[in-house]
This record gives C-alpha cells, structure tokens and sequence, in this order.
C-alpha cells in the first residue's frame, strides 16, 4: 500500500466515515503468483520475481489497498515450520504442511521456535530487511505484519480431527500446546515489526477458533488471542477468521480487534449487530462463488446488494468474505471497485 491508503486503514479503523467505502482485499501466494503467470515456486524463492508480481497487481488496482501488504509468506508453512514439520512445495499451489504429532500429550518436548533461527521465518526476516528499502524507493510502505493464529498453528503441527479430539479429551495439554503457539505467534510478529522501520498493524489469521463451542471459545480461544493483541498495544489490530460461526463476535471488542474479515455466510447487517460499534467490518462479497466464479455483473450486484444492507459509508471495507481465492479474475475486481464508486455516487 502506500501512505495515503495506510490513512484510509486508519480512519476506517476509527470507525470514521469516508467519502467512498474503500476497496480492500487479502491477498497472498494463492492468488498472486497464477494471476501474473509465474510459478508459486518462483514466487517463493526469487524476491525479485515476488516483489515484481506484488507491484504488477498494485499498478493495475490502484483503487484496492492489499492486505497486509507485501506480505512475505510461503502459504501456511511459515510458522509450523519452526516447529519442524515438513513442507511440500509445488509451482502451482500453495505448499502441504505435514503434521508431526498426533496428540497434544506429544508437543511437551516440543520448543517455541525462535523466528530468527528456526524454519522459514529467518527467510522471510531476511527478504523484508533487505527489500523494504526497494518498496521505499517505489513510494510504497510496509505496515502491517502477519502471523497465523495459535490455534491454527496446532492444528498444523497435529491435523485438524487430532487437535480438536485432542481439546475435548486433554485439555490441560491442549492448554500446554496453545501457550507455546501463542508465544510463537507473538515472537514471530514482533521479530518482523523488528526488521521493518514502519509497522503500525498487525494481522492474525485463525479459523481454527471458528470450530469451537460457545465455552471452548472462551477457554481455549480468547484468552490467547487476547493475549496476543495486547502484546501491541499502539497497532490496528486485523483478524480474519471466514469460519461460519458468531459465537466469538460478541467478543471481537475485548480482543480490541479493530478490523475484522469473516464470513460472506453471514449477513452483514447481522455481524455489524453482533459486533458492535467499535470494529470496522472487512467483507462480505462471496469470494469462491461470486469473486472468483461470477461475472462482473454478479460481482457488481453482490457489492451493491452488501452495501445497501449496510446502510453506511463508515465502519467498512467492501472485501471478500475471506482472502482472495485463486483464479479471481481482474475484471470482477474492478468490478467490486465500479460498483462501490456507483454505490457511493448514489448515496
């Protein structure tokens, strides 16, 4: 993004309302590298060839803020990684992560990774280091740092089935594990604010607390995610979680959650009641169905459909219901910013 857009998250995150719904997607190596022809291999490992795919989709949707913004990640992989699991990488998709326990019991002698040593995180230090100087030079700003969530990082290292059985049948050791990915997630985003001159955001991504229960959200969920927002307490704190289930959005304020990215299965008048008024709502257009599979005309008329039911210009960031799927055409996303500038224009 650039400074001007940066200002746009902020105000939005203020909950201030602006002369236009600003456009904004997430967008990373699922996307990316298939939209500018190149392999996700190369996106990878060639920082020139990745700093070339992330300009060449910023000059040709200068009306969209990309989020977090020259994100350095290899798929999920980054973080389990450090824990040592196995990495499959392909040129065409996201990698595979291969589990390493089967039980919450086994991680006791597992150790909290350190980002500066450990898997892939001293790579993607290495890469925001040495090209953030580059991203300067082309009027650009890198403020926002990314991690995946401390559930999601256990689900990685156990499987989904094993780390969710594992909550319900070993709690005390589930609460083990969880401190550990919690502490991860913590020190990998700050080692990256460390290397970078100009972080004001965070971003945490976990859709793992989306499969919890009312009170497993409570016991297993908030107060590690809690935990973790309040480890940076002058940053915009961003949360995405497309998992179909609110029982966690009533919540979303004590987490001091200031931009929030859930799921188009929900209506979005509804999540703005469920939320409050204090946590700027970043979606809600399908991004599979409509985003991805529609035509313009079906993305436009999802837009304006999610606008009308908002009912307000602050608060908002018209977005996918979730990241931006792979195969997302350019011309439905100028159609996602023809039809908020027509909605604007007509309000």
């Amino acid at each position: 993004m650039n400074p001007s857009q940066w200002s746009i998250i902020k105000k939005c995150a203020a909950m201030e309302e602006l002369p236009e719904v600003p456009i904004g997607l997430i967008v990373d190596s699922p996307w990316i590298p298939g939209y500018v022809g190149i392999s996700t291999t190369d996106y990878f490992a060639l920082p020139e060839k990745w700093l070339e795919a992330n300009m060449k989709v910023i000059r040709e949707f200068p009306e969209v803020i990309f989020l977090p913004g020259f994100w350095v990640e290899y798929g999920m992989a980054t973080e389990p990684s450090g824990f040592g699991c196995k990495i499959n990488f392909y040129p065409d998709r996201t990698p595979t992560i291969n589990h390493i326990i089967n039980s919450p019991e086994e991680a006791e002698d597992i150790p909290v990774p350190d980002p500066r040593s450990d898997g892939l995180m001293p790579f993607v230090l290495s890469v925001y280091k040495n090209i953030e100087p580059r991203v300067r030079d082309l009027g650009r700003c890198i403020k926002v740092v990314a991690a995946r969530g401390p559930l999601t990082i256990a689900s990685h290292l156990m499987g989904v089935t094993n780390f969710l059985m594992g909550l319900k049948l070993d709690p005390a050791n589930t609460h083990k594990l969880l401190h550990k990915t919690t502490t991860l997630t913590k020190n990998w985003l700050e080692a990256q604010a460390e290397v970078l001159d100009e972080v004001e955001g965070i971003m945490v991504l976990d859709d793992i607390v989306g499969f919890l229960s009312h009170d497993d959200y409570l016991e297993f969920a908030h107060p590690y995610l809690k935990e973790i927002f309040a480890a940076f307490p002058h940053c915009i704190k961003m949360y995405h979680n497309d998992a179909d289930n609110v029982v966690y959005f009533k919540y979303l304020e004590d987490l001091s959650v200031n931009i929030f990215n859930f799921t188009h299965l929900q209506d979005i008048g509804k999540v703005r009641e469920l939320v409050g008024e204090k946590v700027c709502l970043l979606g809600n257009i399908p991004p599979l169905e409509v985003l991805t599979s529609g035509t313009p005309e079906d993305v436009e008329e999802a837009a304006r459909n999610c606008l009308k039911k908002y009912g307000s210009k602050a608060g908002i960031i018209l977005s996918a219901g979730g990241g931006t799927s792979p195969g997302t055409p350019g011309e439905n996303i100028r159609a996602l910013v023809k039809a908020a500038k027509d909605s604007t224009g007509n309000q």
